[in-house]
């Protein structure tokens, strides 16, 4: 099933570049069968027979799962490697900090056996500025001085965005450049603390940094008051889908609507921290957290998404500081689980909530999405095809099919 992968792997150079570090011995189980593969600073290697060394890697899945994985466009649940083991498709054995190390090596691999059309050239044509501005606020919070990052376009009613956790304001790019949007609404993205262009406060060498409810929505409602927004649309997506309900819980009056992307009343902490040896596997010396979570991140989205938007969005993972999106995944698994009942007490009727769900999100599934919906008494809820985690930056052109009637609701 895998014999294709030497002649495929060969030809890219990042795989070439991962494997000239260490030997890798993978151990494939599909169905009865059993193959390895061999990645080596000579190349990579196939064959059916047990070779005289352990392997560092056991991967074991069903025929079915296997080629699902391999389809051109995999159903949900078999998109990423990741994705079957969150979804109990396929079994890691071996060492799994190896497994840790080389997520991303082993996404970039497989993903190899979907051969999918090369895209054509992206060409600018004639040189042009965007017209999106960006800025820094500076606003005291929580007792501490902070140099806040933010980019703006339009003009209208202000639309706030909060990006997902790990990452920042650029995950928006797409809704800041859209003239559908920017000509009734003033779209502002903000990088929260200690991500993108937004610094840590001064002393952040002396603490590690945690996201928690009552930071999150401080920081929120500290910037609207900041920059004089009156009555603004918040859309937030993951944490940022999270936390827009409890902005519409304790300030429903102060906006106008709420848009929750992948939102839900909890998220499991599936990420593999709690099977390594050390539970904090993003924050060890021994593995890349950016490359971990770049990888990740990779499982979250859908195969049917553009790969230089995927990859883009994977790359603002790979740029996050040391421990924030660990520090964020707090927020998003602990000390943000609504699960308690408070979510019940939202007014839909003070603050209308739109709620949209990509169908791929293994992370806030479309099951889940519809039960906050159902709980909420939700002013609108979708699911998204072919969309998974970060619609706004995996597959902009999809996700403004489904933005845009939004905002003309919430207009009317």
């Amino acid at each position: 099933m895998f014999e294709q992968l030497p002649a495929l792997a060969d030809a890219n150079p990042n795989i070439a570049l991962h494997r000239g570090y260490r030997e890798l011995l993978l151990e494939l189980h599909a169905g009865g069968e059993v193959e390895y593969v061999r990645l080596g600073g000579d190349g990579i290697t196939h064959g059916s027979g047990a070779p005289a060394t352990a392997p560092d890697i056991v991967l074991k899945a069903g025929t079915e799962a296997w080629q699902a994985l391999l389809s051109p466009t995999p159903r949900p649940g078999f998109q990423a490697l990741s994705t079957m083991r969150r979804c109990g498709h396929l079994e890691v054995g071996g060492d799994l900090l190896a497994y840790h190390q080389n997520l991303l090596l082993l996404e970039m691999l497989f993903a190899l056996c979907r051969r999918p059309p090369a895209p054509p050239p992206a060409r600018v044509g004639t040189p042009y500025v965007e017209a999106v501005t960006g800025r820094y606020l500076n606003l005291d919070f929580e007792g501490r001085p902070h140099r806040l990052y933010f980019e703006e376009a339009g003009e209208g009613v202000p639309l706030l965005c909060l990006h997902t956790a790990g990452a920042d304001g650029r995950q928006f790019r797409a809704v800041l450049n859209d003239e559908a949007v920017t000509r009734n609404f003033r779209v502002i993205a903000f990088d929260l603390p200690w991500h993108g262009k937004s610094s840590p406060p001064a002393g952040f060498e002396r603490e590690v940094y945690r996201l928690t409810t009552d930071g999150y929505v401080g920081i929120v409602m500290a910037v609207k008051r900041a920059l004089g927004l009156d009555s603004p649309v918040v859309m937030g997506c993951s944490i940022g889908g999270r936390v827009v309900l409890h902005l519409a819980l304790r300030h429903g009056g102060e906006f106008r609507a709420a848009i929750g992307l992948q939102s839900a009343l909890y998220a499991e902490n599936q990420t593999g921290n709690e099977e390594a040896p050390s539970r904090m596997v993003m924050h060890r010396p021994d593995v890349h957290g950016g490359k971990f979570a770049g990888a990740l991140m990779a499982g979250v989205m859908a195969p049917q998404s553009p790969a230089p938007a995927r990859w883009e969005t994977m790359w603002h993972y790979m740029q996050g500081g040391p421990g924030v999106f660990l520090g964020d995944l707090h927020y998003y698994f602990v000390d943000g689980d609504m699960r308690n009942g408070m979510a019940a007490g939202i007014d839909t009727s003070k603050c209308p909530v739109y709620l949209l769900s990509g169908e791929y999100d293994p992370s806030a599934t479309p099951a889940m999405g519809r039960a906050l919906a159902e709980e909420i008494g939700a002013t609108h809820f979708e699911v998204m095809r072919d969309m998974g985690h970060f619609p706004m930056s995996e597959n902009p052109t999809r996700f403004r099919d489904y933005l845009l009637p939004v905002l003309e609701k919430i207009l009317s």
